[in-house]
């Protein structure tokens, strides 16, 4: 074993190119539910469950009605990162957030194995899974997520964040940990939040964590404080973030509920002592009750594990496809993948996995390659009714994805009042047709 890791019809093109796949979701069109395939029906196998491998398996069903689907997800449902922050001051419940996928398996045809991936032959192209499964595949498109870079921290390791430094950054027990820890906190005691450096997950965005946080500490703690600690001197939504602090929790004043404390002044955090419930930074130790290190981020480990990253921790892809450059027929989308100038969001993966699904589909068929274009709007809660976005649309130039033109803007900074409340409005509304765009 060398070199492992262990005619779609017109109309069909035209309806969704007039209608959008997802206006033509319920109609029946791609396919029942209990199709039988052919012997010989190429297999498109999916590594990962999550927004970008769910959407994809959808999106790809869409485009070509009689290839084989199979998602390989350890999980029989999934818990979305979206809205995780409100879970942590009772604005939602996890079962809210958790999804089935019984629609994509019944109403899509889409097979699913409940298992961890473990190795790929990529030879044989065979993907082999925890409980000894071994699924052939012709493409392999993969959407594994994040890993953490622990070691960028004196001290800590996934055994702390998983028993006493939760994270939650991955929907689950992590965030109801972080959440009794944080409103368990005593009375005038200090929450302190290491943002990550580089490019990372989000949602759950850290600069919404702590907004919310602070809102929730106006009522229940408001004699409390709340520290970041930031290895950077700006970050995405930086002005709209800032504005509203001062607005809603004093930001720069002496009776501020927040400080933020940047790169310049010191915010990279090195380490910690958990006895002592102190962080290190390069400002000097800082005393905490409760603490969230979100760490610095990486391509998902099995994405390591085959291979598939380069040096900067992530997955090199071909830009228009999504294909891996060190391995042929394998895709790699969402938070692994070398995507430029997106963010790691969750809507970011779902217009990367639409892009993919068509071009798998084409090349399958042995079509030209469609054109490539993504989009991402990013909604963040400052309060429970002050929202503000980001948005853009980006498209491939010199082998990047950057925004185009003058398609990205960031909530504008005005006195009107109704303008953050609307956007907290839009983003409860998007989020529930997002979730039914990839699961429903």
């Amino acid at each position: 074993m060398t070199n492992s890791t262990f005619n779609q019809p017109l109309d069909r093109r035209t309806l969704l190119k007039t209608f959008g796949a997802a206006a033509l979701a319920g109609t029946g069109l791609f396919g029942a539910s209990h199709k039988a395939y052919a012997a010989n029906a190429q297999h498109v196998v999916v590594i990962g469950g999550g927004i970008g491998g769910a959407t994809f398996a959808k999106y790809l069903r869409f485009a070509h009605a009689d290839v084989k689907i199979t998602v390989i997800e350890p999980n029989d449902h999934y818990i979305t990162c979206l809205r995780t922050n409100d879970v942590m001051v009772n604005l939602h419940t996890l079962d809210e957030l958790t999804f089935s996928y019984d629609t994509l398996r019944n109403q899509y045809g889409i097979g699913f194995v409940f298992d961890s991936a473990t190795a790929v032959d990529f030879d044989r192209k065979l993907v082999r899974t925890a409980k000894g499964d071994e699924i052939k595949y012709d493409k392999l498109v993969m959407s594994p997520g994040i890993d953490f870079r622990y070691e960028d921290y004196e001290g800590h390791s996934a055994e702390l964040a998983n028993t006493q430094l939760p994270h939650a950054y991955k929907a689950g027990p992590q965030t109801l940990m972080l959440r009794d820890q944080f409103q368990s906190m005593k009375q005038g005691g200090v929450f302190v939040m290491s943002a990550p450096a580089g490019n990372f997950r989000c949602p759950p965005g850290p600069y919404e964590r702590v907004s919310l946080f602070a809102e929730w500490m106006q009522k229940h703690n408001p004699t409390g404080k709340i520290i970041i600690l930031d290895p950077k001197n700006s970050h995405s939504k930086y002005t709209p973030f800032q504005t509203a602090w001062q607005r809603l929790y004093g930001y720069g004043t002496d009776n501020s509920l927040i400080d933020w404390v940047s790169l310049d002044k010191g915010g990279r955090v090195t380490g910690i002592d958990v006895d002592n419930k102190t962080l290190f930074s390069d400002g000097g130790p800082v005393k905490y009750d409760a603490c969230n290190i979100i760490p610095n981020q990486r391509a998902g480990k099995i994405a390591q594990t085959l291979g598939l990253t380069d040096n900067s921790g992530w997955c090199p892809i071909n830009r228009h496809t999504f294909e891996s450059t060190i391995q042929p027929d394998v895709y790699v989308l969402g938070d692994s993948s070398i995507a430029d100038e997106m963010p790691k969001s969750g809507n970011a993966a779902n217009t990367q996995a639409k892009v993919c699904a068509r071009a798998i589909a084409a090349e399958l068929r042995g079509e030209p390659q469609p054109g490539a274009i993504f989009a991402n709007v990013c909604y963040s809660l400052v309060g429970s009714n002050y929202g503000i976005s980001i948005s853009a649309i980006y498209e491939v130039v010199d082998n990047k994805i950057v925004a185009k033109g003058e398609s990205s803007g960031v909530s504008p900074i005005t006195d009107l009042p109704g303008q953050p409340i609307l956007e907290a409005t839009y983003q409860k509304n998007w989020h529930r047709a997002f979730v039914k765009d990839v699961f429903g």
